[in-house]
C-alpha cells in the first residue's frame, strides 16, 4: 500500500547524495510508490491536538546537481495526513532537537515516527550506551579537571569529546603526560554546560571504527571506517575511509544484547560504533548513517530492510 512519508531533514539541496542515508531511504520509498514530502524542523507547528508543517512534495533521482524536484509548499497535518515521519535532521542534540521530539511525540499514536521521538530523546548517543558499560572502554563523565587528571593517571592516554557531539567533531587525544588536559577541560567547560566524556584511548582505533547498522533490533550490515593519516577519528564526515568487514563474535554478542531493547523502544534504524572488534563506544539513534557504504561493499539493501520494518509496524498498528 502506498504511504505518505514526511521527511524532517536538513535542506535537501545541500546533501551529498553519494553517501547520504536519508537520500537512500527516500529513493527506496519512492521506488515502492510512497509519496514524499520534506520539511525542516523549524517548520513544525502545534496548536491543540494538531501538529503540522509547511512541507514540499518532492521527487528524487540519483543525479548529481539535479537530485530532487520540489513542488509548492503546502500545510500538511502530520497526525492526519501522513503515515510515516522520518526524523532525519542531523544533530546537535540541542533544545531545538529535543523540542521537535516533544512535538512529534504528540502524533505518535496516529503516525509512525522513525525513530520513536520519546526514545530518541531518552537515548542520546553517548548516554544510552552507558546502559551497556560491560562492553565499553573505561569511561568517565565529568566537568572536573581533577577527576579527568585522576582518570588519565589511571588509564594513560585518553580521548576527550563532547557528550552531545556528532560526526567526529571536537574529539581530542591527550597523551599520558597530560599536556593540555587542564586547558582542554576548561575550554569544554566554557563551550558546553553539560559534562564531557573522557575515555581510555584505544590504540586499536588505527585499524578502524566499525559502524554496525541494526534494523528493528536485527543486524543489517556493517562497514569498517579507517582514520586518515595522522588522525584518530575515523568518521567518514571528517575524512575517514570505508572498507568491507565482518562481525566478530564479540560484536555479535553486543548486537544480541542491544537488539531486543532497541526493538522495544521503537528505534528502527540504529547505528552502533565498535572499536577493535570488542569496544562499544556509541549507540546512534538520532540520524544514523552508513547504509550506502554497506550496500556498496555487501550488496545488502539496508534501505529496503528499513522500509520492510516500517511497513510491518504500520500493518500491525
Amino acid at each position: 500500500m502506498p504511504l505518505t512519508v514526511a521527511v524532517q531533514m536538513d535542506p535537501i539541496a545541500g546533501i551529498n547524495i553519494a553517501g547520504d542515508s536519508t537520500f537512500a531511504l527516500m529513493l527506496a520509498a519512492q521506488a515502492r510508490g510512497h509519496r514524499l514530502f520534506v520539511y525542516g524542523p523549524e517548520e513544525l507547528n502545534q496548536s491543540g491536538e494538531r501538529v503540522w508543517a509547511q512541507a514540499r512534495p518532492v521527487t528524487v533521482q540519483r543525479v548529481v546537481g539535479d537530485h530532487f524536484t520540489p513542488g509548492d509548499a503546502v500545510s500538511i497535518d502530520l497526525g492526519d495526513d501522513v503515515d510515516v515521519v522520518l526524523m532525519r535532521q542531523d544533530p546537535p542534540f540541542d533544545l531545538g532537537y529535543i523540542t521537535a521530539t516533544h512535538l512529534l511525540e504528540r502524533i505518535a499514536d496516529r503516525t509512525l515516527v522513525v525513530n520513536d521521538p520519546a526514545s530518541v530523546r531518552n537515548a542520546p548517543e553517548k548516554l544510552f550506551v552507558l546502559d551497556y558499560r560491560r562492553f565499553m572502554p573505561p569511561t568517565l563523565i565529568t566537568r572536573s579537571v581533577d577527576e579527568a587528571r585522576a582518570f588519565l593517571k589511571e588509564h594513560g592516554s585518553v580521548v576527550v569529546k563532547p557528550l552531545h557531539g556528532n560526526g567526529g567533531k571536537a574529539i581530542f587525544k591527550v597523551d599520558a603526560d597530560g599536556q593540555n588536559l587542564s586547558s582542554l577541560i576548561e575550554v569544554f567547560n566554557t563551550a558546553y554546560r553539560e559534562p564531557h566524556m573522557v575515555q581510555a584511548f584505544l590504540p586499536a582505533v588505527a585499524k578502524g571504527d566499525k559502524r554496525i547498522v541494526l534494523v528493528d533490533g536485527e543486524v543489517a550490515g556493517a562497514v569498517n571506517r579507517l582514520p586518515g593519516e595522522g588522525e584518530i577519528r575515523s568518521n567518514l564526515a571528517v575524512g575517514g575511509t570505508a572498507a568491507k568487514t565482518e562481525l566478530t563474535p564479540r560484536e555479535r554478542e553486543i548486537c544480541a544484547a542491544l537488539g531486543p531493547e532497541l526493538k522495544r523502544r521503537g528505534l528502527i534504524f540504529v547505528g552502533i560504533d565498535v572499536i577493535g572488534g570488542e569496544w562499544l563506544t556509541e549507540i546512534n539513534v538520532t540520524s544514523p548513517t552508513g547504509i550506502v557504504a554497506i550496500e556498496k561493499f555487501d550488496g545488502t539493501d539496508v534501505a529496503g530492510l528499513i522500509w520492510d520494518a516500517i511497513e510491518a509496524r504500520i500493518a500491525a498498528r
